[in-house]
């Protein structure tokens, strides 16, 4: 068995949903940030213990999980409110922990938008660490995202995703959260121009988690990064094969790219003074 930890913010919308994917699981984990919602109480009704913190950022928020969470088991899956576990991802986890070949597993995920999975200009597979061992796995905070504390060498790779309803809440929503997200993002660009690129990283053919990182801090230093992050995804992750939804959300990433972008400027500046 497994426990399974979700982070919630005002998420009556979505976590239904995320609860009802789990209900196989004997020990599940609320991590709520004092949502002013009925978050807490919908997860309550489903059997679901709460635990209430502060928000600092993700990856604190999962470690206080961790650590202050009574969590029953040894192996634990991390959600967002957003996410839903199909049939297939469960049973591979199921099948992954007996094997105890890793101590935590990188998990893909599907972008659903307008009732759609974007397949190309979603990024599929687009993975992050969400599987793990309680005493192994933490995280780190990285730009607006959390990243694994583990080694390469220690992750497996699970081939099921989970889908992403990140659009759930409405288009509002989405851009008052990549609003924030652009904020981290551009602290977290400052601070990798002072470091060196990771050119092997780039190049690298067997660990596509390094790739996109280095493609990610690359990017970073390039002019004209709304257009260039349009061009790469539509053209070149081919998002045109995902219809009026892909065209809609690269024009929307190419948006999220010019907050980056002003927001980096900004705190430029306010250096200088």
């Amino acid at each position: 068995m497994i426990s399974v930890l979700i982070l919630t913010y005002n998420e009556e919308v979505n976590l239904p949903s995320c609860l009802a994917a789990v209900r196989w699981a004997d020990d599940v984990l609320v991590v709520d940030s004092f949502s002013t919602d009925r978050t807490v109480e919908i997860a309550r009704a489903a059997g679901a213990r709460v635990l209430q913190n502060r928000f600092v950022n993700f990856a604190e928020q999962r470690n206080f999980g961790l650590e202050q969470g009574g969590l029953k088991h040894e192996w634990i899956l991390h959600l967002d409110a957003d996410e839903v576990v199909t049939d297939e991802f469960k049973q591979e986890v199921a099948a992954k922990i007996q094997t105890e070949a890793w101590d935590a597993y990188r998990v893909p995920s599907k972008m659903m938008f307008q009732e759609r999975w974007l397949k190309y200009s979603g990024m599929y597979p687009t993975y992050q660490v969400r599987l793990g061992r309680r005493e192994k796995l933490k995280f780190i905070q990285v730009g607006h995202g959390q990243r694994e504390s583990l080694a390469a060498e220690q992750l497996g790779t699970m081939e099921n995703a989970l889908l992403h309803y990140s659009f759930a809440k409405g288009m509002a929503d989405w851009w008052a959260r990549h609003e924030r997200y652009a904020a981290d993002e551009a602290r977290q660009a400052l601070a990798s121009a002072a470091t060196q690129l990771d050119w092997a990283g780039l190049f690298s053919g067997t660990d596509v988690v390094r790739r996109r990182r280095a493609l990610k801090s690359l990017a970073s230093r390039l002019p004209g990064r709304p257009a260039l992050r349009f061009f790469y995804m539509y053209i070149l992750r081919r998002g045109f094969l995902d219809g009026l939804p892909g065209y809609r959300y690269c024009c929307m990433l190419a948006g999220y790219e010019a907050l980056i972008v002003r927001k980096t400027r900004e705190l430029r500046q306010a250096g200088k003074r």
